[in-house]
Parts: C-alpha cells; sequence; structure tokens
C-alpha cells in the first residue's frame, strides 16, 4: 500500500505523538507499506518556520531528511501530473497545500493518512 503523509501526521510520526490514531501508527509501521512525505509538507514546513509556527531543532532541510531517513520515509516531489488534477477539485478546503496533498494522493495512488475532516469529501482515500 501507498500512503502519503498529511503535513500534521509526519511531525506526529516523527515525536511519537499521543494524536497519532492507532490506525495510521498501524499502517506506518507496517514494512510493506510505502511512506511518502510531499514536496508540499516541506514547502509548509518551511512557511511555518519562517513564520515563526514551528521551531526546528536543526536547519529545516537536515531535518527534514533525517527525519524521512529515521523512519523510512521517502520524499515524494510535486509533478505536473499530480498539479493538474487540481482544476477539478470542488472548492471544500481552502489550504492549498491539503489540495496538493490530494491532487498527489490521486494521482499517485496514495492513501492520505490525515485527521482533517474536510479531506474526507475530495474523492481520495484517507485513514485515521
Amino acid at each position: 500500500m501507498r500512503c502519503l503523509l498529511d503535513t500534521c501526521t509526519f511531525l506526529w510520526i516523527i515525536t511519537d505523538s499521543p494524536e497519532l490514531s492507532p490506525a495510521v501508527k498501524e499502517l506506518f509501521v507496517n514494512p510493506s507499506n510505502d511512506v511518502f512525505l510531499s514536496a508540499v509538507s516541506v514547502w509548509e514546513l518551511s512557511v511555518k518556520h519562517a513564520l515563526g509556527k514551528l521551531p526546528m531543532p536543526s536547519s529545516l532541510d537536515r531535518f527534514v531528511v533525517e527525519q524521512r531517513e529515521r523512519h523510512r520515509i521517502v520524499a515524494l516531489p510535486l509533478d505536473e501530473r499530480a498539479v493538474v488534477h487540481l482544476h477539478k477539485l470542488p472548492a471544500l478546503h481552502r489550504d492549498p497545500f491539503d489540495r496538493m496533498l490530494v491532487c498527489q494522493a490521486i494521482e499517485h495512488d496514495c492513501i492520505l493518512l490525515t485527521p482533517d475532516p474536510l479531506i474526507a469529501q475530495y474523492p481520495v482515500r484517507i485513514q485515521w
């Protein structure tokens, strides 16, 4: 199974947060699943860090790479094939990062691991 992490899910996984659902934790630790972190999430982390809303223990680029490698998470670049899904999505969610994650999940046939109930209204598989 291919799993795409929502940005908050990535942060909860790397910190072993109690906010992480048991179902998502089970999908994440299953070695037969491929788990991805989107470049879109790295962009969101960068924006939040620059605004002072997300402190980092080291430089963002080093932190993300170290955490992805430590937790066996694969980088997922944003490509044109995913972006073209955007115009097909209804205007349910105002967050552009989440909308792009939906596009990537559709294009790359991933389950989006997210607690966001608005995302469940899109034509994408989610798990929480």
